[in-house]
């Protein structure tokens, strides 16, 4: 029986270690042919053509000639961007009348690890049925190699250098004019990966005087010890250039992690707390609630609620964030780890855009950030990753449902569990938050632990276990608009 749901398609595209299945040669360019066919029955304008971009891996230049030798087998033209962030490409997919985006990159993952991501026409991640007719053409696909034990074939692509210009153009008009950016100072950790190809360069047209950080990429040391997983040394060196603020991305530069003047550090729960009511004040706030994640912070909902500001929560993954923005009309939305989307400006989550709007931010208040942030008092929070190479039901494991109901008893509506499985890697995450450090290590441990045990049972008893679709997740506790 074909199976409903995608199954090489995570929250996040296809994602695997470069050179090893799916990402090995021979099914990247099955990728490429898939994705060919499928715009050509989907696509009704022609002459079809795509816009390709990628990260500085030293696996995504091999990647993207040969997805582009897939795509140009089935007639598609592909305009090459280079290294580029994910959200520059969704921008030119959306302004420019391409087909489709194509962006090789693993975002956050270490260099080994790599990505493809697909964006539609209007520059947003794939619905489940696109995927699914995708992973039902990749199977289809038969290749004929030119001789037996041959590598796929590679197409030869040049840079158009117009298609960067024209995001950094776009970046560069949603600064009003004669706003008073130049009087700021930053730190930005680039995190060897694709924003080091634009943020020094829009800092500079802007006047903005900045320190930029790891942007010497080797292919090999993208997002190692640096960048939005990695905002330490980011924040410690803001503080020490008395910068008004720092500002560290991701590989792909779709999300972004900050730092005030006094190094420390701000993630996504923060910029939407800073930003939503200052929107709010000034009538911009659509649906007067932002969007979050089961990952959000139960401390940023109630300091929002304080405010007179709702917050609607959906599964984990920017994509899920923005369908729901999509069918609430709201204009606000993002993740903890710094996927911030701004709906009015762009459909995807952009780190260059989300540091372009703080700054615009402290330049209309006259505030620093660390003002800005001062009403949200997180939760403590602990997450506790469990390798999880087979899924187990979450909710079917009784000591995990034993220790959630414990939990709930002792703290009700202030305190959230969410266990749930990754939809990039091969990881059951356990997420406990509440007012008490102490018992929150408890009962993390605990509930880990009955993972770990449950996921080793299955695989010694040789039993196919059946999970949860990435991006869903078990969720249990804080307020009823949490749920």
């Amino acid at each position: 029986m074909l199976s409903d749901k995608p199954q090489l398609f995570g929250t996040d595209g296809v994602r695997g270690v470069a050179g090893e299945y799916p990402l090995d040669r021979c099914t990247v360019l099955r990728i490429g042919r898939a994705l060919g066919s499928f715009l050509g029955r989907a696509v009704s304008h022609r002459p079809l053509q795509v816009v390709l971009g990628e990260d500085t891996r030293e696996s995504s230049v091999w990647m993207s000639r040969t997805l582009a030798a897939g795509l140009s087998s089935k007639g598609v033209k592909v305009a090459y961007a280079g290294v580029i962030p994910t959200p520059a490409v969704a921008y030119l997919a959306r302004h420019h009348g391409f087909a489709a985006g194509v962006v090789v990159s693993a975002s956050h993952n270490p260099y080994e690890d790599n990505g493809i991501k697909i964006l539609s026409s209007s520059g947003t991640k794939l619905v489940e049925a696109q995927e699914l007719e995708i992973e039902r053409a990749i199977g289809a696909e038969e290749l004929e190699l030119e001789a037996p034990g041959s590598e796929p074939p590679e197409a030869t692509l040049a840079v158009i250098p117009k298609l960067l210009d024209d995001y950094v153009e776009f970046l560069t008009d949603l600064v009003p004019s004669g706003m008073p950016l130049a009087k700021y100072r930053l730190v930005v950790d680039c995190a060897n990966g694709a924003a080091l190809r634009v943020a020094p360069r829009l800092l500079k047209e802007l006047g903005i005087e900045a320190v930029i950080l790891q942007a010497e990429p080797s292919g090999r040391n993208i997002n190692l010890a640096c960048g939005s997983l990695h905002p330490e040394a980011m924040a410690a060196e803001t503080l020490s250039r008395a910068a008004h603020l720092g500002v560290a991305f991701d590989g792909d530069a779709d999300r972004a992690i900050f730092a005030t003047a006094e190094g420390s550090v701000v993630d996504g729960d923060h910029v939407l707390f800073a930003l939503a009511p200052y929107f709010k004040s000034r009538g911009r706030l659509k649906a007067n609630a932002v969007v979050g994640t089961l990952m959000s912070n139960l401390g940023m909902e109630l300091a929002l609620a304080e405010e007179g500001i709702g917050l609607r929560r959906t599964p984990v993954g920017d994509k899920y964030v923005l369908e729901e923005m999509q069918r609430s009309g709201i204009n606000l939305g993002g993740e903890p780890s710094g996927h911030i989307i701004f709906s009015d400006i762009s459909l995807a989550g952009d780190g260059i855009v989300t540091m372009l709007q703080l700054l615009i931010l402290l330049a209309e208040t006259g505030e620093p950030l660390s003002e800005l942030v001062r009403g949200l008092k997180p939760f403590p929070q602990v997450i506790r990753n469990v390798p999880a190479a087979e899924r187990v039901p979450l909710d079917s494991i009784p000591e995990v449902a034993q220790a959630v109901a414990e939990f709930e008893r002792q703290f009700g509506k202030r305190g959230r569990v969410v266990v749930r499985y990754s939809g990039t890697q091969s990881l059951a995450r356990v997420m406990v938050e509440a007012e008490d450090s102490e018992a929150i290590e408890h009962y993390v441990s605990q509930i880990a632990a009955a993972i770990e045990a449950a996921v080793s049972v299955k695989k010694s008893s040789g039993a196919k276990a059946q999970g949860l679709t990435p991006g869903t997740a078990w969720s249990r506790g804080g307020s009823e608009s949490a749920q």
